[in-house]
């Protein structure tokens, strides 16, 4: 007997130039009909009512429809552990993915099945959960940080600054807005965090200048775009409704916009969205291999070395806790090898004879 398949949309790839990135909050509605909604229509409007992140979406979306081919399009229904431990299984096998993506495609099946399905998690049974090995994160020294830093330029130094600076993730630092922004107090405050979490963190005194110039170029910039009738920006949550003219307010515009104009294809406003991750992304790996390093340093590494920095320098682990925002201590206390000399400090026999 056959099984019933689902059926998914396929897959449209943007063959056009792709240097002006679509930006990510432009998703198309959620298709509303008599008929019963899609699966992949249901899993978003249940991912989206629970304000899960738009990649979050996107990654889900992704696992199941790679879960669902792998099975030969057959309906999650007629599916369960068995089936899902297989899944998981040829990932880990097959395609040696590490134990971190492997748990990322079976949050979003357990998901599924929660939310979608209607069944819940002990239904399913016993399911592979990979071991996620503890990992010393990569970090530079100080005089590292000073080379890589003399290698990048403009609005993108000032990015690398802030990173390592305040301790700041990628995406944190792209989409601060310039409400965000307190000069006098020396402060960032980074709203809408991983963990949808609030923080305040400090602002280097050192950048507090460049970041004034800059600043001062990309609001007469926004200027510019509200006399030619453009400058909307993307407001978070509802406030667009609420607040119909805010997207234009100077408080809410980014502190690091795109260079070209988007347009909303739902609505037809036009604006600037922030800076794409990739520029920076690419930015400081041409800065690392300029400067020779043979660590595998990126973005997220100036975060690691702001922290191990600090507890060098004598903070306080809560502090540096409190600044980077982990909401558990273990996850701040894997910097503490800093604090002993490790091998460093041991004599090795060899030396000795």
């Amino acid at each position: 007997m056959t099984g019933s398949r689902v059926s998914l949309p396929h897959v449209v790839r943007n063959t056009k130039n792709t240097s002006q990135t679509v930006p990510a909050y432009v998703v198309k509605p959620i298709q509303q009909g008599r008929s019963k909604p899609k699966l992949l229509d249901q899993l978003r409007e249940a991912i989206r009512s629970r304000h899960y992140s738009r990649r979050t979406e996107t990654s889900y979306c992704n696992w199941v429809k790679r879960y669902i081919y792998f099975h030969d399009v057959r309906h999650p229904a007629e599916m369960a552990e068995p089936e899902v431990n297989a899944f998981l299984t040829h990932l880990a096998v097959k395609e040696k993915v590490s134990a971190s993506t492997q748990n990322q495609a079976l949050s979003a099946l357990l998901f599924l099945y929660r939310h979608v399905i209607g069944r819940e998690i002990g239904d399913l049974g016993e399911v592979i959960r990979a071991r996620r090995p503890l990992r010393i994160p990569v970090v530079l020294t100080k005089d590292e940080i000073r080379k890589i830093l003399a290698q990048i330029k403009g609005d993108k130094w000032l990015m690398a600054c802030i990173m390592y600076g305040s301790g700041l993730r990628l995406m944190e630092c792209l989409r601060l807005r310039i409400q965000d922004v307190d000069l006098q107090s020396s402060t960032l405050t980074v709203r809408d965090g991983k963990g949808s979490k609030d923080r305040v963190t400090m602002l280097p005194s050192s950048i507090k200048k460049p970041l004034l110039e800059h600043i001062k170029k990309i609001k007469k910039i926004h200027e510019n775009d509200v006399e030619n009738g453009y400058g909307e920006v993307f407001m978070p949550y509802a406030l667009a409704r609420k607040y119909p003219n805010a997207s234009r307010e100077w408080r809410w515009q980014w502190v690091f916009p795109q260079e070209k104009l988007w347009r909303n294809e739902i609505t037809g406003e036009r604006g600037r969205h922030h800076v794409h991750e990739s520029i920076i992304q690419r930015t400081v790996k041409d800065a690392v291999a300029k400067v020779g390093l043979t660590k595998r340093a990126t973005c997220h590494t100036f975060r690691h070395s702001f922290a191990t920095h600090l507890l060098e320098d004598g903070y306080d682990i809560r502090t540096v806790q409190e600044l980077l925002g982990h909401k558990d201590i273990k996850t701040t206390m894997i910097y503490t090898h800093v604090l002993n000399k490790g091998p460093a400090g041991v004599r090795s026999p060899a030396d000795m004879l």
